[in-house]
C-alpha cells in the first residue's frame, strides 16, 4: 500500500443471491462533504483489483467501491450462475441497497457502462447519475463489437495456466509492466463461461432500447483513439438521452484510465458533484 493511500479494506456482501466483493476507497470525507458514494463497475475481464488504481484516486474525493462482477474476482462464479447483463444490472442495485447508499453514482466502463444503462433504466431508488466509459454500441442488427472472442479466452487460458505477465505482453503491448503484472495476477478468477455469455450479450442485449428511459444525469466518455464507440455513435445516443453529457478523451484508447489517466479523471469535470484532482500519485 502506497503511503497515504486511500484504501479502506476489501469486502463481502450477499446481495442478489450472490457474494459480491468489493474494495472500498475513501471513506466517510467524501460523505461529510456531501457527495453522492461511487459505485466502479469494471469491464468483461477486469476484476476490481486491477482498477485499483482509480479506486484510490477517486478515494481522493468520494467514498468509492469498485465491484467484482459476478464470476470475475472473488465474487460468486458457478457452471450454473446467471451471468446475463439483467443479472448483472440487479446485482449492482442489490449491491447499493444492501450497503445502505441512499444516493449513489455509477462509474462503469466498457461492459460495465452497460450493466449501469440496463440498471439505470428500471429507475431504482438512489441512482443519482451515471458515467458511461467507452461502452461496446453493438446489438442486434449492429456492427459486432470490435475485440474478438479468443483474445480474451486465450489469455484467460494461459492466465489460468499460470502464465506471468511477460506473456500478457502479446495481448496488450502497450501497457507498462505493472499493469501487465496486475492482469496476469487476477485474469485467472474470470470464469470463462461469465466472459463468454457477456461477449455473446454485447451482440444479443439491445441497450439502445433502454436509453430513453434513463431520467438521471448521464456523462458518455469517449476514447479519441478508440473504435468501440464512434462519432456516429454519439450523435445517436445523445438523441435518444437529450440530457446527455459526452466528454472526450482525445489521447486514449479503449482503455482509457491505462492509457491517460490524468485525462480520465479531468474529463469527469464536476459531473459526479465535485472535480477530481488531475495530478497522478508517484509511481504510476
Amino acid at each position: 500500500m502506497r503511503e497515504h493511500s486511500t484504501f479502506m479494506h476489501g469486502g463481502n456482501v450477499h446481495a442478489n443471491g450472490i457474494r459480491q466483493h468489493y474494495l472500498r476507497y475513501g471513506g466517510r470525507h467524501g460523505l461529510r462533504a456531501g457527495r453522492d458514494p461511487v459505485v466502479v463497475v469494471p469491464g468483461i475481464t477486469s476484476p476490481a483489483a486491477t482498477w485499483g488504481f482509480v479506486g484510490e484516486h477517486f478515494g481522493t474525493t468520494y467514498d468509492t467501491y469498485v465491484l467484482d462482477v459476478r464470476g470475475r474476482g472473488l465474487s460468486s462464479a458457478s457452471d450454473t450462475l446467471d451471468y446475463g447483463l439483467d443479472a448483472q444490472a440487479r446485482d449492482v442495485v442489490a449491491f447499493a441497497e444492501t450497503l445502505g447508499l441512499e444516493r449513489y453514482s455509477v462509474v462503469g466502463h466498457s461492459m460495465g457502462a452497460r450493466i449501469a444503462v440496463r440498471a439505470a433504466a428500471a429507475k431504482p431508488a438512489g441512482m443519482a447519475r451515471i458515467v458511461l466509459v467507452d461502452p461496446p454500441v453493438s446489438g442486434p442488427g449492429r456492427r459486432p463489437y470490435p475485440s474478438k472472442l479468443p483474445w480474451y479466452v486465450d489469455s484467460m487460458r494461459i492466465a489460468r495456466d499460470g502464465a506471468g505477465y511477460e506473456a500478457m505482453r502479446a495481448f496488450c503491448p502497450t501497457w507498462t509492466d505493472e499493469q501487465l503484472q496486475l492482469r496476469a495476477e487476477w485474469l485467472h478468477t474470470c470464469d470463462e463461461r461469465a466472459v463468454r455469455a457477456s461477449f455473446d450479450g454485447f451482440h444479443t442485449d439491445d441497450i439502445h432500447r433502454d436509453l430513453p428511459a434513463i431520467d438521471v444525469p448521464v456523462m458518455l466518455m469517449t476514447a479519441g483513439r478508440g473504435d468501440v464507440v464512434l462519432q456516429s455513435d454519439v450523435d445517436e445516443i445523445q438523441r435518444l438521452v437529450p440530457h446527455l453529457v459526452h466528454a472526450h478523451v482525445a489521447n486514449a484508447g479503449h482503455m482509457i484510465p491505462w492509457d491517460d489517466e490524468a485525462g480520465f479523471y479531468r474529463a469527469f469535470g464536476g459531473f459526479l458533484g465535485a472535480p477530481l484532482p488531475f495530478e497522478i500519485a508517484a509511481g504510476r
